[in-house]
Formats: C-alpha cells, sequence, structure tokens
C-alpha cells in the first residue's frame, strides 16, 4: 500500500494575486483531504515574488483550521535562519491546536538569495555548520529531553504537551541523510530537484540509521514532480509551465508570475533552453494516470519507500486539482 502526500509551493500564477493564491492553497488541502492524501505540506522561500507566502508555520495554523483529517505540515521550515527554541514554540502550539496532525520538516539550505539570506540572519550568528546541533536542540525541546548538562536544560517550549509534531529531516543531497540517521529520525529526499546521487544518500540513510528514543526503524519519503492528465498530449502542455519556470531560475532570471501554458508554448527559446529542458525532463513524471503511477513507482522502488510526497505545478487551479485527483484514482486513494 502506497502513501501519498502533497507538496504545495503557492507559485503566484501568471494573471493572478497573492490573495488568490492562497485561496488556491487553502483549497488544494481540502481537496487533498477528499481525496484521501495523507499529508499537506507547504514549503518556505524568501526573496521571490512569484511565491505567495514564505511562513510556513503561519499558512500551516489556517490550514489546519481549514481541514479536519489530513496531517500538515512544513516542506520545510529552514532552521538555519532560526532559534530552535522558537521553532518548538510555534510547532508545539500548532501541535495543541491540531493534536496528531503537524509535521515539522526542517531543511538545511537557506530557502533564498544570499542577499533574503543576510536579512533573515542579520545580527545574529547562523550557519550551516550549526544545523545538527540545531536540529538536536530542537528535538530536546519537543520532547523535553534536553541533556542535563545543556545551557537551556530547566527551560520548557511552552505549551507543554503529551504528544509531539513529527520531525523530518529535509534534503537533496546526503549531508542531512547523514544527519537523520546519525539523529535516528525520518528523512525526505527532494527527487524532483534532481541532484545526482539521491538513491546513494537514501541507502545511506538506511544503513546507517541509528534507532533513537523517538524511531526504531527509518522512516524514509521522497518527493518527487508529477503532472497528470487525461492524456499525455496535454499533460506536457500542462507541464511546459513548469519547465520554463525552472529554466528561467536556473538562469538566474527567476519569472515574477508562474508562467501559463500559453506563455511557456509561446516562449523564444534558445537552442541551449531546448537542450537544457531536454535535459531536465527526468525530473519530473509527467503523461496519463498509468504512465504516472508506473513513474511514481519506479522511483519508490530505486528509493526504498512506500511514501511518496508529489508536487505537481499546474498554472490552472482545476487542471492542478485534477492532476491530483487522477494519481489518487490511479493509487485507489
Amino acid at each position: 500500500m502506497y502513501k501519498l502526500g502533497v507538496l504545495d509551493h503557492s507559485h503566484i500564477g501568471e494573471g493572478q494575486t497573492a490573495l488568490e493564491t492562497l485561496q488556491e492553497t487553502t483549497r488544494l488541502s481540502q481537496e487533498a483531504e477528499k481525496l484521501g492524501y495523507a499529508r499537506f505540506w507547504v514549503s518556505e522561500h524568501h526573496g521571490s515574488k512569484a511565491l505567495a507566502q514564505s511562513s510556513p508555520e503561519v499558512l500551516l495554523a489556517h490550514l489546519a483550521a481549514s481541514t479536519e483529517r489530513i496531517r500538515v505540515g512544513s516542506g520545510g521550515v529552514m532552521l538555519s535562519h532560526y532559534s530552535p527554541y522558537k521553532v518548538a514554540e510555534n510547532f508545539r502550539l500548532l501541535e495543541a491546536l491540531h493534536p496528531g496532525r503537524i509535521d515539522l520538516g526542517l531543511g538545511r539550505a537557506p530557502g533564498g538569495m544570499p542577499l533574503s539570506t543576510r536579512a533573515l540572519q542579520s545580527g545574529m550568528y547562523a550557519g550551516i555548520d550549526q544545523y545538527p546541533n540545531q536540529v538536536e536542540d530542537l528535538k530536546g525541546y519537543l520532547h523535553d529531553n534536553l541533556p542535563p548538562n545543556h545551557p537551556f536544560a530547566k527551560l520548557s517550549a511552552a505549551p507543554i504537551l503529551s504528544t509531539a509534531p513529527e520531525m523530518w529531516l529535509l534534503g537533496s543531497s546526503d549531508g542531512s541523510a547523514r544527519i537523520a540517521a546519525q539523529q535516528g529520525l525520518p528523512f525526505a529526499y527532494a527527487q524532483f530537484f534532481g541532484v545526482p546521487g539521491g538513491e546513494i544518500a537514501m541507502q545511506h540513510y538506511l544503513n546507517h540509521f541509528q534507532p533513537s528514543d523517538l524511531y526504531d526503524q527509518p522512516k524514509p519519503l521522497v518527493c518527487v514532480m508529477a503532472i497528470c492528465a487525461e492524456e499525455e498530449e496535454e499533460a506536457r502542455k500542462l507541464a511546459t509551465s513548469t519547465a520554463l519556470f525552472f529554466l528561467q531560475l536556473e538562469k538566474g532570471m527567476e519569472l515574477s508570475t508562474f508562467p501559463s501554458v500559453e506563455t511557456a508554448l509561446n516562449f523564444p527559446y534558445t537552442e541551449y533552453d531546448e537542450a537544457r529542458l531536454q535535459q531536465r525532463r527526468h525530473r519530473s513524471i509527467v503523461g496519463t494516470p498509468q504512465q504516472v503511477k508506473e513513474g511514481i513507482i519506479a522511483v519508490s522502488e530505486r528509493y526504498q519507500t512506500k511514501e511518496i510526497m508529489i508536487a505537481s505545478p499546474v498554472h490552472q487551479f482545476e487542471a492542478r486539482v485534477r492532476s491530483y485527483r487522477l494519481i489518487a484514482e490511479a493509487f485507489g486513494l
């Protein structure tokens, strides 16, 4: 049995506003719940005009209140910018309001360009080298088990609860895989980034997992990009929007909105662009329900997990919902 989830980036579609995009994110979480998806995660990115939100913990409060059963979470909080204590307070409050439904996904990356990173870390010392210690501290705050010699051992993150958010370490390399294995935490790999070595990173996590007080077995997840339609040609048309958006992002020319299919089809691609698009095709699974199902299963087998998070960035909202619906039906959710 496969367990599927949804990752939403809240891209502001061409011709839309941030308000309209956030309303769509809310509706999508409700549709995902109806369709049988297990989780709904939202991302954290900074300094982008094309994204409607950069504060997943605030958005999660709204999404959890707008749904009833589905787990909602961050995909993820960029911990290097923040105090683990404050993150623990935020997510304990979310857990208190919605017990057993909150996921705390953590990222090592800055989630933006250097300028936004400098602004977020203004006046504080932080960095990627501190990340493992931050994860340990956050885990200690959430479960009231900081080491006795910790400088804040007597400090509690309110509210005090009998349950805690489910922590996940997110990554697109073996760095977070190693930390997750060492600390005995769940690990989610972003396969859709297309970074080489993903299967090796997951294998390291599975082989070197050290049981913790929280988990005695590895808990892996893989996140893929999948776009589905009744006909393959239609699915490939829908996928042109995300192909153009990430092509321009890769070239350092981020678009101010997520392009429509019409804009993407009529874009003046260079020979270099066409070559890059061809090289990037392996990052996403595009096609009919059966084709997408087979593609997702193939990825899940390579990553040795039956839990898959799906990002389906489609410009037109109803087509995006239909993509998720067709995938859910193909898997019999």
